[in-house]
């Protein structure tokens, strides 16, 4: 932008207000009179109830509209320069014309609210991979939610006056409060509107969002910036930005493993990111739960950061038993999101108790008891809540850390073991660009069929999937031996009952373990035809009810299965014609040799 940074920051501001019309400019600076003031007008304005300060301090719950509920993916727009850079898997529209439309939209918006300037830092101001963003919202429930989830405040500003380049992202609930004639209409507790656009627009590092007041299609710096845009800058600049988790595991001997780990939606993530293992020595700790941003090092190693400072999880099935350590982060400071209210001011969901409450008032507003039909909370309800409330936040959590292992893991009941590395970095991106999930009741399509989440960036991508898989091998060719070892885990497996065959949540960090002493080399592998598994006794299952047999069918190799899946690998790759790396055609030919020429590896008798 032209002009000293401030200059052009407050002229950019100066022409969304021009379009949109606000009724007053508000530049914010995240702090806590600031907090306070907005969570009070929020309360007064009927848009938060505040929970009682006893049972759940500084606390609010908020309620949206049936209509704003989740992602709206199929209004979420990739506006590069041609389709072929936005590749199969985004929504592409010609970048002129989708800025007329959204000028059109966007113009009057705000008439009779406040716009507010909120500039923010995702990682640490001043951090050699932290980057700038301002976005502009006329929803105020999105800057409290942007203050415990990014670094908002006057350190921001004074980097983009010293000339640090920044995102900009504009977003409006679509709602205006009074018309072009001057007509007033009446608020309502969660504004919104029924069009939608989600628009991205990656060779100007630009996202502006329209109609929704939800999630990580209001709060921009999120998906929008810290992937969509993001993948983009990485890709032009050498680094990667992904939809990763990071945990450090430290050993009884006191050595510290880093691991980032990609998993599709429903897969165990957050639980992984907040794991708390019962082996022996061995301790899992917090650095991030939804978002990583990669960069090689001068020590030529991997290096990632969390570049959010808070989380926005998913509240059903979030429960002292399957996420302790999650329940204790949200006893207080949090903002929830369509979760039900208790008789006594506090909030519930399924999961979080064995039984529910007599009475609630469920997430729509409505009286709730036990015999209702429905649900008390959305099952996408969501907590929004600052990263220095996890008990179990890693020391210096903010600083990047190197990457020993990347895991990718998925929702498969039959086929994939485990757990699995791959031989070698290729193999590993492979693995990464064809995990897959099968669909839950919660998702579209048919139950049981299986969806490709490729690195769990199917949605956020900014540019084409084949050419993301093709950054990430050039990256391991720079990296060499520096590159982390790369697996893949499955602990949705079933057996012929139907039944899991490995028991999930705080044993996972036996999965952990392994991988930390394959890193280490203090462990053998077992080759097989889709990756090396473990050596049965190196896999520390003392204490499980878990039998030989079933041991057996948790990596039960079957080759007619694999080659089905081989094939439908094949279709999947064709989708991406000339632009899949020719080094996935020589892996999956390799594959396919290899489970023609052995049989079954540990197959169940």
């Amino acid at each position: 932008m032209p002009g000293s940074p401030r200059v052009a920051l407050e002229a950019w501001v100066a022409r969304i207000a021009s379009l949109t019309r606000p009724d007053r400019v508000v530049w914010c600076d995240g702090s806590p009179d600031e907090t306070a003031r907005l969570s009070q007008q929020l309360v007064d304005e009927g848009k938060l109830i505040a929970l009682d300060q006893e049972l759940r301090p500084t606390s609010f719950l908020a309620r949206s509209d049936p209509d704003d509920v989740a992602r709206v993916e199929g209004r979420t727009f990739t506006c590069s320069r041609t389709p072929e850079d936005a590749g199969p898997t985004n929504h592409w529209r010609e970048p002129t014309a989708m800025r007329a439309e959204l000028e059109e939209r966007f113009a009057g918006s705000m008439r009779g609210r406040t716009m507010y300037v909120v500039p923010f830092s995702m990682g640490p101001v001043g951090g050699p991979i932290s980057q700038l963003g301002v976005e502009v919202t006329d929803s105020a429930y999105v800057v409290l939610s942007m203050g415990k989830t990014t670094r908002l405040g006057p350190e921001v500003l004074r980097a983009i006056d010293a000339g640090v380049p920044w995102v900009a992202t504009v977003h409006s609930v679509g709602m205006p409060l009074r018309d072009d004639a001057g007509t007033e209409q009446p608020d309502v507790a969660w504004p919104c509107n029924p069009t939608k656009y989600i628009v991205q627009f990656p060779e100007t590092r630009e996202v502006w969002s329209y109609g929704s007041g939800y999630g990580g299609n209001a709060l921009l710096a999120k998906k929008c910036f810290a992937l969509r845009i993001a993948s983009v800058m990485g890709r032009d600049e050498g680094w990667l930005a992904e939809h990763m988790l990071l945990v450090r595991l430290t050993s009884p001997e006191g050595r510290a493993f880093h691991v980032a780990a990609a998993f599709p939606s429903a897969c165990g993530k957050t639980n992984l990111a907040m794991l708390q293992p019962e082996l022996p020595g061995w301790s899992v700790e917090t650095i991030g739960d939804d978002i990583a941003w990669l960069r090689p090092g001068t020590d030529g190693r991997l290096h990632a950061i969390n570049p959010e400072a808070g989380l926005f999880g998913v509240a059903p099935g979030t429960g002292p038993d399957t996420n302790p350590v999650a329940v204790e982060t949200i006893a207080a400071d949090t903002i929830f999101t369509n979760v039900a209210l208790t008789d006594d001011g506090d909030v519930w969901w399924e999961g979080l108790t064995p039984e529910p409450p007599a009475h609630l008032v469920d997430w729509t507003g409505a009286d709730w008891t036990p015999d209702s039909p429905t649900p008390a909370a959305h099952p996408n309800a969501r907590f929004t809540v600052a990263l220095d409330r996890v008990p179990t936040l890693a020391d210096g959590w903010e600083r990047s850390v190197p990457v020993d292992a990347v895991v990718f893991g998925g929702r498969r009941s039959t086929n994939v073991p485990l757990v699995a590395q791959a031989p070698t970095w290729a193999d590993g991106v492979f693995m990464g660009a064809t995990v897959s999930s099968e669909r839950t009741a919660a998702a579209e399509g048919t139950v049981g069929e299986l969806r490709r989440d490729p690195f769990a960036m199917l949605p956020f991508c900014g540019y084409d999937m084949a050419d993301h898989w093709a950054h990430w091998l050039d990256l391991g060719e720079r990296l060499g031996t520096g590159a982390p070892a790369v697996f893949q885990v499955n602990w949705f497996r079933r057996g012929a009952d139907g039944d899991f065959l490995w028991p999930g949540f705080r044993e996972n960090a036996r999965l952990l373990e392994w991988i930390a002493r394959r890193v280490e080399g203090r462990v053998s592998a077992v080759e097989s035809p889709i990756g090396l598994l473990p050596d049965l006794d190196d896999l520390d299952v003392r204490g499980l009810d878990i039998g030989p047999a079933q041991l057996d069918a948790l990596f039960a190799v079957d080759p007619d299965s694999w080659l089905e899946e081989c094939d439908l690998t094949e279709e999947f790759l064709s989708g991406f014609a000339d632009r899949t790396p020719p080094v996935f055609t020589a892996i999956l030919d390799e594959r396919r040799a290899a489970l023609h020429a052995t049989a079954d590896v540990r197959q169940v008798a």
